[in-house]
């Protein structure tokens, strides 16, 4: 096309254009070049699913997080600019999303209601094409997926500020006592890290008072700790099972304000009374995607395991070791409190690299005797950006 840009950043035919309807044209033949490669890709995406039908594969073997880990990897490594690299992978997974939902759509779980960081990181991970699920807790999530009525759940892990979300930590370590799933039956098939950014929400006719109370998830409120002793002290702050929640509530009532993200704003007809008042501006949450099935390495893995140790002195530093050994990158280290046992504890371990490695897998081998129990939890693509 004549003027069109190359990927250097260049022009590859004639100089750029040098009038706005010149410019106007060359973007509208664009568009058209773009519908009609975008529509092609969805036919070929089409094609797959007959193929897969055809061949009796699995209804699981539609979405492949290795394969997609690898193609949004390139979209990174080819992009040119000058849109920024999470653009670009944001851009190609929403078309991605598109034509999978071709293909088979996926239900995903997450926690709800509608208006939550956890909506948004679904968003994030599967686009706008998967169908949500919003659950009411963590637990239910985990249900969900172990009982096959969804696909995939996502769930909160680590807070940069907070640290640990202990219920799914415990969710992965333990299972549940009180329903039909238990350790070992959901798999982490994935992760992703979002940026929070913490708003304070209110009605439209409650701007301007004092709210008699401040509701929010449990780790926002403490993620907002030292913004809200300044600015709002003595009032009363009231946990709740999710930020969703909290902007419901908030939307019944002048006498209450949530903390929530900007999505549960315009979700609830709220306003913004102040923004961005987390303590921290790196505050950023990590998490992962549950399933039931283990995930084929893609080339950049990361693998997590839950274990507990002997209680004898040395014992996690011997555990460690043929990790160090074998030249693998540990990236965290946590223990929780054991169930079964008073002031004994379980380990997650999480660290570069896919179980099917030659190297992992010596590494597990030599671990193994020094474990009262060592489980995988997963190895899964690392995600790709914060």
């Amino acid at each position: 096309m004549i003027g069109s840009a190359d990927v250097a950043g260049g022009w590859r035919d004639n100089p750029p254009p040098r009038t706005l309807a010149e410019v106007r044209q060359q973007i509208d033949a664009l568009d058209s070049e773009l519908i009609a490669l975008i529509s092609q890709r969805a036919r070929l995406a089409e094609r797959v699913a007959e193929i897969k039908i055809a061949s009796n594969e699995p209804l699981s073997s539609f979405y492949r997080p290795e394969r997609e880990a690898q193609v949004l990897a390139r979209v990174r490594a080819r992009n040119p600019g000058p849109l920024a690299g999470d653009t670009m992978v944001w851009l190609f997974r929403e078309i991605m999303s598109a034509c999978l939902a071709l293909e088979q759509p996926l239900n995903v779980a997450c926690l709800g209601p509608s208006g939550t960081f956890s909506q948004q990181a679904a968003l994030r991970a599967f686009g706008h094409g998967a169908r949500l699920m919003l659950e009411p807790g963590i637990p239910e999530v985990f249900r969900a997926v172990a009982a096959g009525s969804v696909d995939f759940g996502v769930v909160p892990v680590e807070n940069s500020t907070e640290g640990s979300v202990s219920q799914t930590l415990d969710a992965l370590a333990f299972g549940s006592a009180t329903s039909a799933w238990g350790a070992g039956d959901i798999q982490i098939c994935g992760e992703l890290s979002l940026k929070i950014d913490q708003q304070l929400l209110a009605r439209a006719d409650a701007l301007g008072c004092a709210p008699v109370r401040i509701v929010s998830h449990a780790q926002s409120l403490a993620q907002c700790r030292e913004w809200l002793d300044v600015h709002y002290p003595g009032i009363e702050r009231m946990a709740v099972q999710s930020n969703g929640e909290a902007a419901r509530l908030a939307a019944e009532s002048v006498e209450i304000f949530a903390i929530g993200p900007a999505l549960a704003a315009e979700q609830y007809g709220l306003q913004v009374v102040a923004a961005n008042i987390q303590d921290s501006v790196f505050n950023t949450t990590r998490f992962v995607v549950i399933g039931r099935d283990a995930v084929p390495a893609s080339g950049a893995d990361k693998t997590s395991l839950v274990l507990s140790v002997n209680n004898e002195p040395g014992a996690l530093a011997r555990l460690l070791a043929p990790l160090a050994d074998f030249g693998i990158d540990v990236t965290r280290v946590e223990s929780r409190p054991a169930r079964d046992r008073v002031w004994d504890y379980v380990f997650f371990i999480d660290f570069e690299g896919h179980q099917t490695d030659e190297r992992v897998q010596q590494a597990l081998a030599q671990m193994q005797p020094f474990c009262g129990s060592l489980r995988v939890l997963g190895s899964y693509p690392r995600a790709l950006c914060a």
